[in-house]
């Protein structure tokens, strides 16, 4: 689908989020892509940020043509404690105060054993699905209730509901960010709210190493019977972080096809 294709089918729903603004780590492919557009359709700007700016720009400029909306482009490595600060305030000098936060960058590099794990890859893990996050909720969310308000987002992973030998690293990394939920959740309500989505298999960029017969055949035991879109998320993430969410802070919200529920 593409990016005007998916605006007009987010627009459907109206535009629950306009004049916000909205920072979406992650934001240039896969599920974070599909957020940034749905943000920008739903009427926020948009910052797009990942680690390479020339994808970002790419987007940014779709995004910009397709809503009339003011996104922009912004490398980071949500990794590097140093830069967020400093990112913070880039995002709010181009759009203003970030209403709107969504963790959603994330790594989970392949190893051939849990002995074999080394620390580089353990460390490089932990800053991106955990310290990074982190970093930025304390930041954002410190801006935000200061100001009055606003909104934080975390996308996990079932993995922390059913880890595996070649996932625990990552899975690990995504259960301290559950936890973190409900401790943001407190030190900055009610003016903020934070939740997390517990995201099953979609079929972004990363499936793209998947036997996909194996998961399909896999999938049949699920209750949806299948691998979810990246264009599934949205609907979760829409409503979490707009206004008919307003009594919903602290929450996990499981969007996998049933993947937990299923034996």
């Amino acid at each position: 689908m593409n990016t005007t294709e998916a605006v007009a089918r987010v627009r459907t729903g109206g535009q629950p989020l306009e004049g916000r603004t909205a920072l979406v780590t992650g934001g240039s492919r896969g599920l974070g892509r599909e957020i940034a557009i749905a943000f920008a359709a739903a009427g926020a700007d948009v910052a797009v940020v990942s680690r390479k700016r020339d994808n970002c720009v790419a987007l940014a400029e779709e995004l910009t043509e397709a809503t009339g909306r003011k996104i922009t482009a912004h490398a980071a490595h949500v990794g590097d404690w140093n830069r967020l600060e400093g990112l913070l305030d880039e995002v709010e000098e181009a759009l203003g105060p970030v209403d709107v936060l969504v963790n959603n960058a994330g790594m989970a590099p392949l190893y051939p054993s849990l002995a074999e794990v080394r620390e580089t890859l353990f460390d490089k893990v932990v800053a991106v699905n955990f310290k990074g996050p982190f970093r930025l909720l304390a930041l954002a969310g410190a801006r935000m209730a200061g100001r009055g308000g606003g909104v934080m987002l975390n996308i996990s992973s079932m993995a922390t509901g059913r880890p595996t030998a070649h996932d625990l690293v990552y899975a690990a990394a995504k259960s301290a960010l559950n936890t973190l939920t409900a401790g943001f959740a407190q030190e900055y309500g009610p003016s903020v709210r934070v939740n997390t989505i517990v995201a099953g298999p979609f079929l972004t960029d990363i499936s793209k190493a998947w036997d996909m017969a194996a998961v399909d055949e896999l999938a049949k035991a699920w209750p949806s019977g299948r691998v979810g879109r990246p264009e599934e998320i949205v609907g979760a993430a829409l409503y979490l972080c707009g206004p008919h969410a307003s009594y919903t802070t602290g929450a996990l919200l499981a969007v996998d096809g049933g993947r937990l529920a299923a034996p």
